[in-house]
């Protein structure tokens, strides 16, 4: 997956907000982590504000749909 087909796709789930938007938010993040790094997640999450949106704190690492690490703005 391309960043701006990511990009797309989290500012629909973002616009939704939501539990369920939330997880389909991780799972592209997970993709994204895969596919380019954990920078480019970072760069999202500040970039669509997912932080406010679904509590998704920069330097989480979502795997296979899962943070790991920060646990979705919560130390």
């Amino acid at each position: 997956m391309t960043l701006d087909k990511a990009r797309e796709l989290l500012q629909v789930q973002a616009g939704f907000g939501g539990f369920y938007n939330a997880n389909s938010a991780k799972l592209i993040l997970s993709e994204v982590n895969r596919k380019h790094g954990q920078a480019a997640v970072d760069q999202l999450i500040r970039e669509l504000d997912l932080e406010k949106i679904f509590r998704f704190a920069p330097g989480t690492r979502f795997e296979r749909g899962w943070p790991r690490g920060l646990e979705c703005g919560r130390q």
